[in-house]
């Protein structure tokens, strides 16, 4: 028998990590060894990532964990591969083939497609998906064999590169690069390409190679956290408020600081602002969230003194969201 790990003794810690998920693992088994290897007391992810899929899996420890809703909303750059001509039960390889189609397709066919797929699109959210319906997630129904009804929504499309090629093997494929907004599936757009296209398709690859201004440049992969020392894992996390780079600022002054983290409005010459990051004068430490209407400064998600405090011990390597991490990080992908 193998012996028992040993308890591992937890800390505070505050910060994002931008991972490069691997492929066969599920975001939250990244989560919980990345939470494992910083020896995290709190962690959470961004969002799903499928197992199928690679790239930028923000992960949220401590303090950020109050802000990770923002990447939940923010948009998505993803790279996919389409297999032309064979359709699987779950639009992707790893599905079984439900059916195959001879392929026809020219460059002209896939620029129409493409014009077709850009902009404000439909989509049917697919069976193998993690969304919910009567508090079950679809792909329980799906492993059961049962099909369930679902409403259409609106996506955004707001930019969609298809490259038709051919691959060594003499397969067509598709190279597809789409901007999206949240929400979005990527193997429904492909499945939906391909029955655009008249022969049917499935994903053969994805990697999502940003979210929000994260980019898939300042990640570290898993093989390369586990090669670190704890000093440099920590060096590679990024301050909380990198989760908050599209924020207006408000700064107070210790009076006013202390007031706000107790819940109370503050008064002062703001412009109204619905995403307000606010700080602390005497230090630039981050208070909170909050917006701005008529004059007044109305809180949103506070930090706690205890962790402002921790923080002040210890501050992540990068404040910057769209800074590389290479300084942080002994080793990048």
């Amino acid at each position: 028998m193998n012996a028992p790990r040993a308890r591992v003794s937890r800390r505070p810690v505050h910060g994002v990590l931008l991972l490069d998920k691997p492929l066969g693992w599920s975001s939250n088994d990244a989560l919980q060894k990345v939470k494992w290897l910083l020896r995290a007391e709190k962690a959470g992810h961004t969002g799903t990532l499928d197992p199928l899929a690679t790239g930028v899996l923000p992960l949220c420890f401590g303090a950020a964990t109050k802000f990770s809703q923002l990447q939940l909303d923010a948009d998505k750059t993803y790279e996919a591969v389409l297999c032309l001509g064979v359709k699987t039960s779950t639009g992707d390889a790893e599905g079984e083939v439900i059916s195959t189609r001879p392929v026809a397709v020219c460059a002209e066919d896939v620029a129409r497609v493409q014009q077709q797929f850009t902009g404000l699109i439909s989509q049917m959210p697919p069976m193998h998906s993690a969304l919910k319906k009567d508090g079950k997630a679809l792909y329980e129904y799906a492993r059961a064999g049962i099909e369930v009804e679902r409403a259409s929504r609106e996506v955004q499309i707001f930019e969609l590169q298809l490259t038709l090629v051919t691959t060594d093997a003499l397969q067509p494929v598709i190279k597809l690069v789409a901007k999206c907004s949240k929400g979005t599936y990527i193997r429904t757009l492909g499945e939906d390409i391909g029955e655009a296209l008249g022969c049917g398709a499935h994903l053969s690859a994805l990697r999502r190679i940003a979210t929000g201004g994260f980019r898939v440049a300042q990640c570290v992969t898993l093989e390369a956290l586990e090669a670190m020392t704890e000093a440099q894992r920590q060096g590679c996390l990024l301050s909380v408020d990198s989760l908050l780079g599209d924020h207006q600022v408000v700064t107070l002054d210790a009076e006013n600081a202390g007031r706000f983290l107790s819940g109370l409005r503050r008064r002062g010459d703001w412009p109204d602002a619905v995403q307000v990051a606010v700080y602390a004068s005497d230090d630039a430490m981050l208070l909170g969230t909050a917006r701005v209407a008529a004059s007044e400064l109305i809180p949103g998600r506070l930090l706690s003194p205890i962790e402002i405090e921790q923080m002040r011990s210890f501050e992540p390597n990068v404040t910057d969201a769209g800074a590389d991490l290479s300084a942080g990080c002994a080793v990048l992908n």
